[in-house]
């Protein structure tokens, strides 16, 4: 971790599983010393969980392995980078798989595969980039401050040139969903 600016802060973490509650902690503490309101922290806490655990399960696909353990040469590590912007807060999710982020459409009993739509809604804008000095790619989602400034739901990101960041409108299909998604995180 370091924090060179009062207002950002970068934080690298191996791609394991324990990552993601790491990354939750770090979110909680750094938003709570820069004086964050709690939705937004709240909010920020779900975005950098589902981009983290994103960062963790995508790259064990290339590796297909079949005994369930880790091997100390598979893992790698992804960066967590806060930052405040003029009016809210960026989170940015670097790992090295160069494949873009896909929003995918589950059904309502699914128990997974809902990462980016809770992203798309949550986030005021969300998209990814591919990052000019290295491999892989950078997704992000940028929160707004104040809850009146969301612009509105169905975000979701397209790819474009290597170090372009992009954000596009996308479909909702069951706008309930995210109320059911979010009573059943609450249970958990």
């Amino acid at each position: 971790m370091s924090q060179g600016h009062p207002y950002i802060s970068h934080l690298t973490l191996a791609d394991t599983p324990n990552a993601v509650p790491w990354a939750r902690r770090h979110t909680a503490d750094i938003l709570h010393r820069w004086q964050i309101p709690g939705a937004v922290i709240e909010t920020a806490n779900l975005i950098v969980s589902e981009l983290t655990t994103n960062a963790v399960r995508h790259p064990a696909d290339n590796e297909q392995r079949s005994t369930g353990y880790l091997s100390l040469s598979a893992v790698g590590t992804f960066t967590l980078t806060l930052q405040m912007t003029g009016t809210g807060l960026l989170v940015q999710v670097a790992d090295h798989d160069p494949r873009p982020p896909v929003r995918r459409e589950v059904g309502v009993e699914a128990t997974g595969g809902r990462g980016l739509f809770l992203v798309s809604e949550m986030a005021n804008r969300w998209g990814y980039y591919y990052p000019a000095t290295a491999v892989g790619k950078v997704v992000w989602a940028e929160l707004l401050l104040h809850a009146s400034g969301r612009s509105g739901p169905g975000r979701t990101g397209q790819a474009k040139e290597r170090g372009q960041p992009t954000d596009a409108t996308g479909p909702i299909s069951d706008p309930l969903l995210i109320g059911r998604v979010l009573v059943g995180l609450r249970e958990l």
